[in-house]
């Protein structure tokens, strides 16, 4: 195996809860870390990359995007900048749209997306199905994002198609849609909101998920103050995601239980609703995560940095807080204890920044600051030399790499 120092590193956030260090080094070995520490006391290794002062931070984990889509909901965004409220009905013209691509355009698709993600510094992506509501077309989806992420969710409650009964759609979710979409997924969903699925059939879709052996996170608060949080925390939900409208019961339940609040800013941001009040829930201690929530209706967007911007300047964030939440916060509410962190032993996932500091990512939005992306030990983007390759599963062929 060849083992790259990483030197010249101008500030290192191993993890964004601790204090960076400075004037630092990283030894990547076997796609992991396996050493970081003074740039004065790093170890020989085979490959050298110099950063020249720049700054290091762990990838970002998006623990929530929908990818799997065709279509286009631009006028929708339109009519809403000049007025009109959003409401989850606009879902049913994508559903129409991704029913009729093939396979071959939606994972032409996905990998467009997931590429403009690396170049944001995502480096860990969980992609949802929810835009196919028959059994083939949910199973397909599953598929087609499991060639790029093993964090793969099925969404089947995200509406009830068409004039299709809600009792009877239930049942196809948690019957024949459940048993041919569960081999390709990890996670179960449900959208528990006005418009969609009410709390006894989010209870459904979720119990039945996890009787054949499908982790659970839910979709929640969005729109109103409705039951979906306390449902979530009721049962054992590892994240509740958008969390906009909490009462204080919501906010107590995440913070005794240790369900994840997973942020959704560029959703509030899209849709000019109130943002979500991170800084009430960070102080209940309640773990805050953010993510994109990337789809083409409410949050069109796969840039992390941008939704760190937000949460820091409209959310109540310290620029520490949304970067721990954008990486550590992500890998968390997808049940992971190695992600978003550059500890010894973690996946060697990580961002170079063309700043010296991470707050640049709140303090100069909009401004493409990612120079590189790693993932396992391997520079998946480079804008210096526009480099830029995506495969399954994240990964990249071993080779050595010179800066």
């Amino acid at each position: 195996m060849t083992s790259t120092l990483i030197t010249g590193i101008g500030q290192l956030v191993v993890d964004a809860s601790r204090p960076p260090l400075h004037d630092a080094a990283l030894v990547v070995d076997d796609g992991r870390v396996a050493w970081y520490g003074p740039r004065s006391g790093a170890p020989a290794s085979d490959d050298v990359v110099d950063i020249a002062d720049r700054c290091i931070i762990p990838g970002f984990v998006d623990s929530h995007s929908h990818l799997v889509f065709a279509g286009d909901r631009s006028a929708e965004f339109e009519a809403r900048m000049s007025g009109e409220s959003y409401t989850a009905g606009g879902i049913r013209s994508t559903v129409s749209a991704t029913r009729a691509a093939t396979d071959e355009e939606l994972t032409r698709h996905v990998q467009r997306l997931v590429q403009e993600m690396r170049r944001q510094g995502t480096t860990t992506v969980e992609i949802k199905s929810g835009y196919g509501l028959t059994v083939e077309d949910e199973a397909r989806s599953l598929r087609i994002a499991r060639q790029f992420t093993p964090d793969t969710t099925f969404l089947g409650a995200h509406v009830v198609p068409g004039e299709t009964d809600p009792a009877e759609y239930v049942a196809l979710v948690t019957g024949a849609m459940l048993r041919a979409a569960a081999p390709h997924a990890t996670w179960i969903d449900a959208f528990c909101e006005r418009g969609a699925f009410d709390a006894d059939q989010a209870r459904t879709v979720l119990e039945a998920g996890r009787a054949v052996g499908l982790k659970g996170r839910l979709h929640a608060n969005q729109l109103t103050q409705g039951p979906g949080v306390q449902l979530a925390c009721e049962l054992g939900l590892v994240a509740v995601d958008h969390c906009t409208f909490l009462s204080d019961p919501d906010v107590d339940a995440l913070a005794q239980t240790g369900t994840i609040a997973t942020l959704l800013p560029g959703v509030e941001f899209s849709t000019r609703q109130p943002w979500p009040d991170a800084r009430r829930l960070l102080d209940a201690g309640v773990t805050v995560a953010l993510a994109s929530d990337c789809n083409p209706g409410s949050c069109f967007t796969t840039s992390l940095p941008f939704c760190i911007a937000l949460a820091v300047r409209d959310m109540g964030m310290t620029p520490a807080e949304a970067l721990w939440a954008a990486t550590a916060g992500g890998a968390r509410a997808l049940g992971r204890d190695d992600g978003g962190t550059l500890d010894v032993g973690a996946p060697a996932d990580f961002i170079v920044l063309d700043a010296p500091s991470f707050v640049h990512l709140a303090y100069r939005p909009g401004v493409p600051l990612v120079a590189q992306t790693w993932v396992q030990g391997h520079r998946v983007h480079d804008a210096t030399s526009a480099r830029d390759t995506t495969t399954s599963n994240a990964q990249t062929p071993r080779g050595t790499h010179h800066g």
